[in-house]
């Protein structure tokens, strides 16, 4: 009896296993393109109440996963219950930064118990922190995830590229699973004053940030996202055209949206600088950043309220076009500064 069990649970693993390999297999071939999903229409759906609080967390190779569990576990009331009890590193991640030892540590040490199986780390939880600092891998490991029909948030970079953001946001649609994903740096209160409408309506943006590259990426979405996520939070989707003048040193990237506001991305890579930047609007000018713990803190308590009503803050269409401007950005370097239009 119980190897038959086992047999079986083996061969549907197997079988789950194939299903997805195909799956990513067909999207990388068929290129798929915000037309051809019903522009993620999924979030905008009503979902059932969830029942459990359990948060697990899939990878230990950044930060991120020691402070949100830490944040998190320390919410009190306004976590509404949800805590971080379960966390699983993939063999397969590189630890880019060296940070698996001390991080696997800091969770351990909170109670936090670790897993050495996707399968395990399902089963022994409701909702999941997808970490993993490459965006690379999160194809593969937020498949099972969506198997499993629970709610996600996927860490910045969503994906190391655009098929591959698309690809996520078409096995989100095909398994009925939500998710978002986001910089925290959307939800600095200076961002989020000027999107509640501090100076009116925002007629364009200047935004600065650290900008490392890193090969397997396109160029900003290794660091330079934070910025881009600031300057998409206040402007909204609609970007046209991208043109970029690139250095050794930095990058200006420069977006033009359809009604003619305009949007700057200064990224720097030889010297110190934080995140921050500029709103103008009707009313006046706003700042943007710096960036702070209140950030982390609106990001996480974004995370809770999208645990608890499968509601995400976060448009996935909005976050794709995030990806094919910069997709626009590495093409217009390329052409050593020409504008290119966004494929979106």
């Amino acid at each position: 009896m119980n190897g038959v069990t086992f047999n079986q649970h083996s061969n549907n693993s197997m079988s789950r296993r194939l299903d997805r390999k195909s799956f990513i297999r067909s999207v990388a071939v068929a290129g798929i393109g915000l037309g051809m999903l019903g522009r993620y229409g999924l979030q905008a759906k009503s979902f059932a109440p969830i029942t459990g609080k359990r948060i697990g967390i899939i990878g230990l190779d950044t930060s991120h996963s020691e402070v949100f569990c830490r944040m998190i576990n320390e919410m009190g009331a306004e976590g509404l219950g949800y805590r971080v009890t379960v966390a699983y590193h993939p063999a397969s991640n590189r630890d880019v930064l060296n940070l698996v030892p001390s991080v696997s540590k800091a969770l351990t040490d909170a109670g936090v118990t670790l897993v050495n199986s996707m399968d395990a780390l399902l089963d022994a939880c409701d909702v999941v922190l997808l970490e993993t600092i490459e965006g690379g891998p999160h194809l593969e490991q937020v498949l099972p995830v969506f198997e499993a029909k629970k709610r996600v948030f996927i860490d910045k970079p969503l994906a190391a590229s655009l098929p591959g953001a698309r690809a996520i946001a078409s096995a989100s649609e095909r398994y009925g699973t939500p998710f978002f994903s986001s910089s925290s740096l959307r939800f600095d209160p200076n961002v989020q004053q000027v999107m509640q409408g501090s100076v009116g309506k925002v007629n364009g943006a200047d935004v600065y940030t650290p900008a490392e590259l890193e090969e397997s990426h396109l160029d900003m979405a290794w660091y330079a996202i934070h910025g881009l996520e600031m300057l998409y939070a206040v402007l909204g989707p609609g970007c046209q055209q991208v043109s970029r003048i690139y250095t050794p040193e930095a990058d200006v990237v420069t977006g033009v949206w359809a009604d003619g506001r305009i949007g700057t991305v200064r990224g720097v890579r030889k010297w110190p600088v934080g995140i921050a930047g500029t709103a103008f609007g009707e009313k006046g000018t706003a700042p943007l950043g710096p960036f702070s713990d209140q950030a982390y803190r609106g990001l996480i308590t974004q995370i809770i309220q999208f645990f608890d009503t499968g509601i995400a803050p976060v448009k996935p269409a909005d976050t794709l076009e995030m990806f094919a401007f910069m997709e626009a950005a590495d093409r217009s370097r390329k052409r050593n500064g020409k504008a290119v239009a966004l494929d979106v």
